[in-house]
């Protein structure tokens, strides 16, 4: 392979990975603002039933650890009616820190993906599409079958990895937000994420095919 192709194919891949993180961020954060799935399962999951708190009151509390945790939410939580302990706080600064950064990484490769996509038009090139499919589609398919084959043993694993304490273990007596979180909720979550990464990745493969055939058309 000549010098020049090696230097545009290693850009197309750098490109795709930018795009790949861009869809996987944007999963995620969508999935944080998404608030109509919570609200869904208060009465699906019967979250009021098991915990004891009117629909209302859950909402209104989970509203607020949702705004706490946006990029430009409040800088300390607040439960409306539910106390919180010392460990629960520090989890809960914890989790935010995650979610911000993947909001700061959303902007950042949303900017980079929008420039390197303006520049390789001008080339002509769309193969990072194809490549970005390919990488986005093998994500949701490894971490699916680990979700498929053991959910909690995943949800064990996957808050060893992002947290090096235990505050995470809630106790309803001292926590009682735990009540209103329940394990299935976050397993609807992380199906609608890969769900979203799944979407990129078929917007992708179908974008490349079309710039193909227009290419193929136009003579290039």
């Amino acid at each position: 392979m000549q010098p020049h192709k090696k230097s545009q194919t290693a850009i197309q891949i750098v490109l795709a990975l930018v795009l790949v993180f861009f869809i996987i961020s944007f999963g995620v954060v969508f999935t944080l603002n998404f608030r109509p799935l919570y609200y869904f399962d208060i009465g699906h999951l019967n979250i009021s039933e098991t915990s004891g708190y009117p629909a209302d009151e859950i909402r209104e509390n989970y509203d607020a650890l949702i705004d706490y945790n946006l990029f430009f939410g409040p800088d300390t939580l607040s439960f409306p009616t539910l106390a919180m302990s010392e460990s629960g706080r520090i989890h809960f600064e914890e989790v935010r820190q995650i979610f911000v950064a993947v909001q700061i990484l959303c902007i950042i490769t949303l900017i980079l993906a929008a420039a390197g996509i303006l520049w390789q038009h001008t080339k002509k090139d769309v193969r990072y599409l194809k490549y970005a499919s390919i990488l986005a589609i093998a994500i949701p398919v490894v971490l699916g079958g680990l979700i498929a084959l053991n959910w909690d043993q995943f949800f064990v694993t996957f808050h060893h990895i992002f947290f090096n304490n235990n505050y995470w273990i809630f106790s309803p007596d001292t926590d009682p937000v735990i009540k209103i979180l329940p394990d299935t909720f976050f397993l609807h979550c992380a199906v609608m994420i890969l769900g979203l990464v799944i979407l990129g990745s078929l917007l992708c493969f179908i974008i490349y095919r079309l710039k193909v055939r227009a290419y193929s058309r136009a003579g290039h």
